[in-house]
């Protein structure tokens, strides 16, 4: 197949000089035509007696009773609101106007425009990837990997702007978290580890710090007790890595505390610029406890590597995670778009592409901010910086806002140094939408988009933040008009019905007005066409 569309290039290139020639003619086509139908007009005006038809016209106008108008304007309201509702059905139920459809298709291409046919290459995945999920998908809520220390970023967020950057809700999420992380079922309670327990579920933040010391008090070797100081009590990161590494001095075998105190410890060390220290501990990490990969500390991974501008290491890692039997996030298909982007997007120009077609890296990476924008199609918005970003909270639902919050506002940075990234993101996001299959109850790549993440965001993000809402299609252009027309022809009939030798001076006047034209036209052609020579040749 291949060898059958590149053996005759010629061909292909003169189709397109055509088509292209053929557009860039269309206007004086139309003009030519306009001047023939002038002629027509005035060579015909004998047989088709357009003086008196005008004057036939104007008495016809003349003898018409208000009740004519009446019914007139009530059957344009009739129709038109029969129009609209059979609009209106088709959109709901194919996700498009179908007035616009027809026009697109049928007369499109007959006005020369350019047909979308080789759009579908852009649109199906290069792997044929498919994930199949139940219908009705389960909004489950996720700790979020790359989540800010409520001591040292938190707090004094709050500090400066008076505002609470988590809710009761996510913080109440957290506290069910540690909870069940630093507390094995197996083990007896200690008096310290009882202690713990109800710190994490205390409100007031002092509070919980006072239980943190009572908890020590008790045994000067609680590590859960460290953690939650680093955590809260801190103010600063550097403060926070002394605590955590106090932590780890007495977190003995106890696997959560490890894995957890570890993490933090190489979230500190990439905080505070020692990105290869955190790469290395991140690594080691993974490797020691390979069965957590739930816990997503590849995700950490794939932001330190990022800032290192590691790019090789980033598709090595991308190359583990991002399988079609393993759950998909936000960096997962974002960093895997900004790699193909970051190739192409350098030299990227919608206009030389729209003439020459897109070549098979711009199409992959294409492929791929598409793939991405149908998984979460709420971060676009945060990287154009179309919405403004707030601290992301310390639990997100993937394909939801929060996560678009997560991601954007760690990733954005890496997204800016890739020059020409954002360009294509903005020539191309939008594009998503026309091919996800309408309604939403189905999908393209992914499994149906989740109906219940508005609700679960709001829980999530504070309520100075406008959550943003899954990008619902908006109203076709014709629908509106329709709406606008069926209501305009409905006011009429009303005025008409109420007012009726009124509206019939007005349209008698309005004709008039309308056919004087039409009159003054004719006689202009009565001196005009005469002259021309070309009515004198036709004359010999």
């Amino acid at each position: 197949m291949a060898d059958d569309n590149s053996s005759n290039p010629q061909s292909h290139g003169f189709a397109e000089k055509l088509k292209s020639w053929l557009s860039w003619s269309w206007t004086y086509v139309c003009a030519v035509w306009f001047a023939m139908v002038l002629t027509m007009v005035y060579v015909l005006r004998s047989p088709l007696k357009l003086q008196e038809s005008v004057t036939a016209a104007s008495m016809f106008l003349n003898t018409l009773t208000p009740k004519f108008y009446v019914a007139l304007t009530g059957t344009s309201s009739l129709i038109s609101g029969l129009i609209l509702i059979f609009e209106w059905w088709y959109f709901r139920k194919y996700g498009t106007s179908f007035i616009e459809q027809v026009s697109v298709s049928h007369l499109r291409p007959l006005l020369g425009g350019v047909e979308n046919n080789s759009s579908a290459g852009l649109f199906s995945s290069a792997n044929g990837e498919v994930e199949q999920r139940p219908s009705v998908s389960e909004c489950k809520v996720w700790r979020n990997p790359l989540n800010l220390f409520r001591g040292a970023e938190y707090s004094r967020y709050t500090w400066v702007t008076g505002k609470e950057p988590l809710t009761y809700y996510d913080m109440n999420l957290s506290a069910q978290d540690h909870q069940t992380f630093f507390t094995s079922d197996t083990q007896q309670l200690k008096p310290e580890d009882s202690v713990m327990q109800k710190a994490w579920r205390e409100r007031n933040p002092q509070a919980r710090i006072r239980a943190a010391y009572q908890a020590i008090e008790l045994n000067h070797e609680c590590a859960a007790a460290y953690v939650l100081l680093a955590e809260e009590e801190a103010t600063t990161i550097i403060e926070a890595e002394r605590l955590f590494k106090q932590a780890l001095k007495f977190a003995g075998k106890d696997t959560n505390l490890l894995v957890y105190i570890k993490r933090r410890l190489a979230m500190c060390a990439r905080k505070l610029g020692r990105i290869k220290e955190a790469v290395k501990m991140m690594r080691d990490l993974m490797k020691e406890f390979p069965l957590l990969g739930m816990l997503n500390i590849h995700e950490n991974l794939l932001e330190a590597l990022l800032e290192l501008q590691a790019y090789a290491d980033v598709q090595a890692v991308l190359a583990k995670y991002d399988d079609i039997s393993l759950p998909k996030s936000a960096t997962i298909c974002y960093t895997s778009a900004l790699l193909k982007a970051r190739a192409v997007s350098d030299k990227f120009s919608p206009e030389a592409a729209s003439r020459r077609g897109l070549s098979t890296a711009e199409m992959n990476a294409v492929e791929a901010i598409h793939r991405a924008v149908e998984f979460n199609p709420h971060v676009p918005k945060y990287l154009l910086e179309m919405k403004s970003l707030i601290l992301p909270p310390e639990h997100i639902l993937k394909r939801g806002d929060s996560e678009a919050v997560a991601y954007a506002f760690f990733h954005l940075q890496h997204w800016k140094r890739a020059e020409g990234a954002l360009n294509l993101l903005h020539c191309t996001w939008e594009g998503t939408f026309r091919i996800i299959p309408y309604p939403l109850e189905k999908g393209h790549l992914f499994y149906p988009y989740p109906g219940c993440t508005e609700t679960a965001d709001r829980e999530l993000l504070p309520s100075f933040h406008e959550v943003s809402v899954y990008p619902k299609k908006e109203l076709p252009f014709f629908i509106l008009f329709t709406a606008g027309l069926c209501s305009f022809t409905a006011m009429l009939a009303m005025l008409t019905h109420q007012f009726p030798d009124l509206m019939g001076v007005f349209v008698k006047a309005f004709f008039s007005t309308l056919f004087a034209p039409l009159g003054f036209f004719a006689d202009k052609m009565e001196n005009f066409m005469p002259s021309c020579l070309w009515y004198q040749l036709t004359r010999i």
